[in-house]
């Protein structure tokens, strides 16, 4: 009869188990045959497990022994297969006699001196294994993970095989020492609000987007501070929750990025040149992307026109449905990806399009073709569309601003009453569609607003949805109930894409009363 152990096995960011059956055919030769959809690291574990058992005395390999990894038909490729199959080598050779309880999982690669080593993406084995009804784990004692233990489940932390055996056979090992957690007042970012002088719209816009999840472009001149406001956004969101900063952690550990167990929302900032793949994710063994990096935080797309058209219209289906799918001939993973996506870009090639302090040299074709590489349905999906003017610093630097952490404080208090309404923890700018019309019934005057404004402005479905999503977040932030009017109004402003919704320049200009042979084209609204 067959030794069966138990593992984890992971496709995407979702887990299922794996069981490493092994059994000695007697008079069939020798050496060990691994069945079940291997890959090359899998393969090799046959040879990692011959020198780690041999450290211990455990000869292994004196008869034919078949290793089946079930469930067949899903591709094994992680080295954390090598301690369950070494255990269950060691099982049918007798090497042991200690049972091994119900719902026990091993994980962890293999050294030749027979050390337990981690490999990457431990946190989601550890929050798959949970998921899958574990009772007890065996890991390495290196895996960097922010709990000894987790409710419901023993999590036995092993440096060497020789620690597995020990406490299957009874005996307790050491503890391992939790990894310390960030304080409170940890909970810092290198950009403040305080310190951006003027933009009071901008800041507005931006707390009314943090509040309720929004998708916010951004347009203006150079220098007249997009970055500078899209890399203090994250500092004006609230922290983190446990589970969610555990998700977290496990893509970046997923994708070998190295960050912390804190509860900061992450941000992402991906370079215009990168490529579809570093973005959205895949590669021969898929990967998370940038989108998938930035999930529980905030994806900054600087210089938004520069990417490739192509790359762009890949993150029309995650910006809707909060997670990307990748699919391979071998396999299809996939990976959430709920951000709010913030993007800054210049109307036209040069950049001056529209700016008061400098003329534009782009003609008519050109803007035209600029502002095309942003299609219509990316532009759709987008909540806000919020232009940023040069601001006068020397009429500003006298000026008192207001903080990331009180700008923070609201923020955090109208999330708690979405989190009421809705029961869980998801925004208004996020929460489906059914469940946001049941819980936000629309009075009949607001209602023929919004008719009449989406017949003008020729709004589609979705715009109207986000109309409707940022109005309540809006009224939210007032401490109002019911979704009013004025903050249908005030929606309203913030959807109309002054700037995109009409291509059509003004390519002349007229410099001293005569017309210029440089083009100050502006766009007709």
């Amino acid at each position: 009869m067959a030794t069966i152990i138990s593992s984890i096995g992971l496709k995407g960011i979702e887990g299922y188990c794996v069981h490493a059956e092994v059994q000695m055919m007697l008079g069939c030769g020798s050496g060990i045959t691994i069945v079940g959809l291997p890959d090359a690291s899998v393969k090799e574990s046959k040879e990692r497990i011959r020198g780690a058992c041999s450290s211990i005395g455990c000869m292994l390999f004196q008869s034919k022994t078949i290793v089946n990894l079930s469930p067949a038909d899903e591709r094994k490729n992680s080295p954390a297969l090598d301690l369950p199959i070494a255990i269950g080598l060691m099982a049918e050779n007798h090497f042991f006699h200690a049972r091994i309880p119900d719902h026990t999982a091993f994980l962890g690669a293999l050294s030749l001196d027979g050390s337990v080593q981690a490999v990457a993406g431990m946190l989601p084995y550890v929050m798959a294994a949970r998921g899958l009804g574990m009772k007890r784990l065996y890991l390495p004692a290196s895996a960097e993970l922010p709990f000894s233990q987790m409710d419901g489940m023993d999590i036995i932390f092993v440096q060497h095989l020789k620690d597995v055996l020990d406490s299957l056979s009874g005996k307790k090992l050491p503890s391992v020492r939790k990894k310390k957690q960030p304080k409170p007042d940890e909970y810092s970012f290198e950009t403040d609000f305080s310190a951006i002088l003027g933009h009071r719209h901008a800041k507005r816009v931006l707390e009314i987007a943090a509040a309720g999840s929004h998708n916010v472009l951004m347009y203006g001149p150079p220098g007249s501070g997009k970055s500078m406001l899209a890399e203090a956004f994250p500092s004006i969101l609230p922290p983190l929750s446990e589970t969610s900063s555990f998700e977290v952690a496990g893509l970046y550990q997923l994708a070998n990025v190295k960050r912390g167990f804190h509860r900061k929302p992450p941000f992402r900032a991906p370079h215009h040149a990168s490529s579809a793949v570093s973005l959205v994710g895949g590669g021969s063994r898929p990967h998370p992307g940038e989108i998938s990096l930035a999930h529980h935080g905030v994806l900054f797309l600087d210089e938004m026109a520069e990417f490739p058209k192509r790359t762009l219209d890949m993150l029309r289906q995650p910006l809707e449905n909060g997670k990307v799918t990748i699919s391979r001939a071998a396999s299809t993973v996939t990976y959430p990806a709920r951000f709010i996506m913030l993007a800054a870009m210049n109307l036209c090639p040069c950049g001056y399009l529209g700016s008061p302090h400098a003329y534009c040299t782009c003609t008519p074709k050109q803007i035209q073709a600029y502002q095309n590489r942003i299609s219509g349905p990316l532009l759709d999906r987008f909540d806000i569309f919020l232009p940023v003017e040069t601001v006068p610093l020397l009429e500003e630097s006298g000026k008192i601003n207001e903080t990331s952490e009180q700008i923070r404080t609201r923020v955090t208090e109208a999330r708690k009453r979405q989190y009421e309404r809705y029961g869980a923890e998801v925004c208004n700018g996020t929460v489906p569609n059914e469940i946001f019309l049941q819980k936000n019934p629309l009075a009949n005057s607001s209602s023929l607003m919004l008719r009449q404004w989406a017949s003008k402005e020729n709004f589609s479905s979705r715009a109207q949805m986000k109309i409707l999503r940022l109005a309540r977040t809006i009224s939210d932030l007032q401490g109002s109930q019911e979704l009013s009017e004025d903050a249908l109004w005030q929606a309203l402003q913030m959807k109309r894409n002054h700037l995109f919704g009409k291509r059509k320049v003004d390519a002349y200009a007229t410099y001293n009363g005569r017309k210029s042979g440089v083009f100050a084209a502006r766009p007709l609204v």
